[in-house]
């Protein structure tokens, strides 16, 4: 996906119920396990943390994602990180 559609992406999430939650505008996806999911979206890096967390859903290219499992907790982090730092950019973050 080229940087032009990444940025016509619309950013929303729906969270149904602290069980499900369906984000759209994902540009990138960092990492996921069960009880932490770190990705990145139009309107910056955003972290959902839980327990039995399972990505149902990912599709990048749409920029659509779906989590089930135990939600109890969105956080949004820098609004200018749009993608994963680099190895390099790790250590000097």
């Amino acid at each position: 996906m080229n940087e032009v559609n990444k940025q016509a992406l619309i950013h929303n999430i729906i969270l149904e119920g602290r069980k499900k939650l369906s984000v759209s505008g994902v540009t990138d996806v960092d990492r996921f396990d069960e009880s932490t999911v770190l990705l990145y979206t139009t309107m910056g890096e955003m972290t959902v943390r839980g327990t039995d967390l399972h990505v149902n859903t990912l599709s990048v290219e749409s920029g659509e994602m779906d989590i089930e499992g135990e939600i109890s907790g969105i956080v949004y982090g820098d609004p200018d990180r749009r993608s994963p730092l680099s190895f390099m950019g790790k250590i000097f973050r």
